[in-house]
């Protein structure tokens, strides 16, 4: 995969535990560990943005490219 989500790093950085992320953002739990563990092929802007605000960071601290080799 081509884009590394870091969310869990982020979260940690922040001290923020999932359940709290959840509420905050209004996202469902299973949803949020599901972007949380990367195992998503997408993810909606006005998500990104939720959690970007709750977190107070940009997407390019969540979101990573990696170029395949």
């Amino acid at each position: 995969m081509a884009i590394i989500l870091r969310l869990d790093r982020v979260m940690a950085d922040r001290k923020i535990s999932l359940n709290e992320l959840s509420e905050k953002v209004g996202i469902a739990n299973v949803n949020l560990s599901k972007i949380k563990t990367g195992k998503v092929s997408a993810i909606r802007f006005s998500t990104l943005e939720a959690i970007c605000d709750v977190l107070d960071c940009q997407p390019g601290d969540i979101l990573e490219f990696k170029r395949d080799e």
